[in-house]
């Protein structure tokens, strides 16, 4: 008899962003006539850049041609982007990383998940905590993260980050063997300083442990200080798994394309005592599990490096980050607490006074038309805050604010 993996079984019934569009889905249902505003989750609304585009056409047509047609492509994609990406994602910054450490997916969220596909179940797990639901999730699912007791899994370690501690999560104070550190933040929308990471990167070497660092949102740094990789840290080629995203960076939400570098340098104990390089593991699984991304996707991807792609694509990052602070000026106006806005798109608001994560996501669905994320959702030390995007569309944003600041001064 065919039986399933309980482990899914644990999961709480609904993924955060799932259960909020049910709940949105609903009050419009109900109230067709609400203008909504959707700041809610982290979609795009800016269309792709016209390098983009011209690329994308130029491929599509390359398809259609019997010389130029391409059919399967490398697993780890195509050589084209991955030297484009060594030469301007991390050369630029003196960071030595070989082509052969790169590997082109659809997308920072699948990787993400999938990582632990080759680590083993007894692996403890550190998160920051809020952190992107997918990280505990994905653990779940593979048997790391014990049991949901009283609002968290027992065998993850949570680091808050909170207003308290300026969200600088403090060091776990026991051996970890997984840590998941994503920066800037979501949703938090804050930053880790050079020295943080540095001790981060000295923990996690001490400890024999690999980090798995989220930095799908680094091309919004603004400040020169902060850093954009891991890999600007001494020795994080030996303990680091790093993932990148095109989703937020070029608009890539709908084409679905970001890679993962993992360094030849990374090794993990086997258990007959052995060094197994998780570069030539993570490729095995990639050839086994997945067929590469798509040729005109990654056609696209690469035309975001070009001299009129980086142009383009920082045109449209201001756009957002000009949203954010638009944003973040509002909501300070009328008192609120504000976190985030200057190194990312994501602004983490602070809920009045005795009023809850999902309280005020619903105070602010029903009363004044406008979808947020309930900070409750992205671990426990989530809840009293909110999280807002700054993708929306520019009018949308600035209506959203004289919504919020009309409805805050009765």
């Amino acid at each position: 008899m065919a039986t399933i993996n309980e482990n899914f079984l644990k999961l709480q019934k609904n993924y955060l962003f799932a259960d909020i569009a049910q709940k949105v889905a609903a009050f419009k249902a109900a109230h067709p006539e609400a203008q909504l505003i959707r700041l809610g989750i982290g979609d795009v609304t800016r269309p792709l850049a016209p390098a983009v585009i011209k690329a994308l056409h130029k491929a599509v047509d390359e398809m259609a041609n019997g010389e130029t047609f391409r059919g399967y492509g490398p697993e780890q994609g195509y050589e084209f982007l991955r030297n484009a990406i060594v030469e301007n994602d991390f050369a630029p910054r003196g960071i030595k990383i070989e082509a052969d450490e790169i590997f082109v997916n659809d997308g920072a969220k699948s990787d993400t998940g999938n990582f632990g596909d080759i680590l083993g179940r007894d692996n403890t797990i550190c998160v920051t905590d809020p952190i992107y639901p997918v990280y505990i999730d994905s653990n779940v699912m593979g048997e790391r993260a014990g049991d949901f007791v009283e609002g968290a899994w027992n065998r993850v370690t949570y680091c808050p980050c909170t207003a308290e501690n300026d969200f600088t999560p403090a060091l776990p104070d026991h051996p970890t063997d997984l840590i998941y550190l994503c920066y800037p933040n979501n949703p938090t929308g804050t930053t880790l300083s050079r020295e943080e990471l540095e001790k981060w990167v000295a923990y996690a070497r001490a400890n024999k442990s690999i980090i798995l660092y989220d930095a799908a949102y680094e091309a919004y740094i603004t400040r020169p200080e902060i850093p954009h990789s891991i890999y600007e840290i001494e020795g994080a080629e030996e303990c680091a798994v790093e993932f990148h995203s095109y989703s937020k960076t070029a608009g890539f939400t709908g084409l679905r394309c970001g890679y993962t570098v993992v360094p030849k340098a990374l090794t993990v104990k086997t258990a007959s005592g052995e060094q197994a390089q998780l570069n030539q593991l993570w490729n095995r699984r990639q050839c086994t599990k997945f067929n590469g991304t798509a040729y005109i996707v990654q056609r696209a991807a690469e035309a975001i490096y070009s001299p009129e792609g980086k142009k383009q694509v920082r045109e449209t990052i201001d756009y957002y980050m000009t949203n954010a602070r638009i944003m973040r000026e509002a909501l300070t106006e009328v008192g609120l607490k504000v976190y985030g806005g200057v190194d990312a798109p994501y602004i983490w608001l602070k809920t009045p006074a005795g009023v809850g994560s999902w309280a005020f996501f619903e105070q602010l669905l029903t009363e004044i038309n406008v979808v947020s994320t309930p900070g409750v959702g992205f671990g426990p030390a989530g809840e009293g805050y909110i999280r807002l995007t700054a993708f929306g569309r520019r009018e949308d944003c600035e209506e959203a604010m004289a919504r919020l600041k009309k409805w805050l001064k009765k």
